[in-house]
């Protein structure tokens, strides 16, 4: 087993400091690609600016041949209705923001660095009680499963953190 001086000079085994890194990996992957899925979702957000949105809608539907007369569909296409420049301009905004901090949590998570295990507990944290208020306002399976993994994420995290922290010491 080989022992790296860190430059503080705390002892850290390599063996421990490998043992979580396939936890990391794989909240980074999580955190990278919802980071990746907002970013395209901010420049097709972009894309539609100054566009009849309506009409891009139609479109879609018809290229994915959907029915167009569909409960859902009719739904979907009241709420385009309503969204406006200003509406499009601020979604691009929120899922920039919130696209370069998955980003930043997943590379700095990849890279194994302290700060990024730190803030992906604080942010993923700090949104577990909107998730819940979203549940209740509209129940959903794939909302409480993302719950659930966020949840996960932030007990996982917290508990490396810890682990890590003894070795160090």
């Amino acid at each position: 087993m080989s022992v790296r001086i860190l430059p503080w000079g705390a002892n850290f085994s390599m063996s421990e400091k490998t043992k979580g890194s396939r936890g990391l990996l794989l909240v980074a992957a999580y955190k990278l690609v919802k980071g990746l899925a907002l970013l395209a979702l901010g420049i097709g957000a972009l894309r539609l600016l100054h566009r009849d949105l309506a009409t891009e809608a139609a479109r879609w539907i018809d290229l994915l041949r959907i029915d167009p007369q569909n409960h859902y569909i009719q739904s979907l296409l009241a709420r385009i209705a309503k969204v406006d420049t200003r509406k499009l301009k601020e979604l691009s905004i929120g899922t920039f923001l919130y696209s370069s901090v998955f980003l930043t949590e997943g590379v700095g998570l990849a890279l194994r660095k302290r700060w990024a295990e730190y803030l992906t507990i604080l942010t993923t944290a700090s949104l577990l009680p909107l998730e819940v208020y979203e549940i209740a306002k509209r129940f959903s399976a794939a909302k409480v499963g993302i719950l659930l993994v966020n949840i996960v994420v932030v007990v996982y995290l917290v508990n490396e953190v810890r682990r890590t922290r003894n070795a160090h010491h």
